[in-house]
């Protein structure tokens, strides 16, 4: 099934909107969704509506790639998503077309994209937590910490290690700041679960 997708930001024209729609019609799209809405905006129903609907073997039709994303890693991974499930790209105006040999050059471009920014993403996070190393270990076992605290270190222990995130999507989504995650990074790498679970106070 050929599926297209439409997107303009709200500084738009809305004749931008009816060019897009009417050049996924000429090429044969059977359905389209469309959207008004800023390319930044992480909620994008319409979006994800489509993405739900996706069956292997569609073909999805969009008038260029940045239409799909707000920024090159979000496309990137969009399309590399789309791409296992068995979903064929197409760009109208930028000629991709991930169903050719060229298309499926530009997906290993784009895989390789990805890997580097993971690499860097990895590079980063050791070199932040070896600074925080650097900056001095005092030793001994911290006390005193609240349950609170110590059940955020505990659930810390599963994701902070993960290369693949920065340091602020780990520590942010815990309310934590820069400072107070690389402390907590220092304990982890220094105690087991069980010392960090004696550490609490009755508070």
């Amino acid at each position: 099934m050929k599926i297209g997708y439409a997107r303009v930001s709200t500084k738009d024209q809305n004749l931008d909107l009816d060019l897009q729609i009417e050049a996924l019609e000429k090429a044969g799209c059977e359905k389209i969704y469309q959207e008004k809405i800023s390319g930044t905006t992480k909620n994008r129903p319409e979006l994800d509506k489509m993405i739900e609907q996706f069956r292997e073997g569609d073909e999805l039709y969009v008038w260029r790639l940045d239409r799909l994303g707000r920024s090159l890693k979000n496309i990137i991974d969009l399309v590399l998503s789309l791409s296992d499930k068995g979903i064929i790209i197409k760009g109208l105006v930028d000629g991709v077309d991930t169903s050719t040999i060229n298309g499926r050059l530009f997906l290993n471009l784009m895989a390789s994209l990805a890997e580097y920014e993971r690499e860097l993403i990895r590079e980063r996070t050791n070199a932040g937590l070896q600074s925080a190393r650097a900056r001095g270990r005092t030793g001994g076992r911290p006390k005193g910490y609240t349950a609170e605290t110590i059940s955020k270190l505990l659930l810390l222990r599963s994701i902070y290690k993960d290369v693949t995130k920065r340091p602020e999507d780990i520590y942010k989504p815990f309310g934590l700041t820069r400072a107070t995650f690389y402390r907590y990074a220092k304990i982890l790498d220094n105690h087991t679960d069980e010392e960090i679970k004696k550490m609490g106070t009755n508070k």
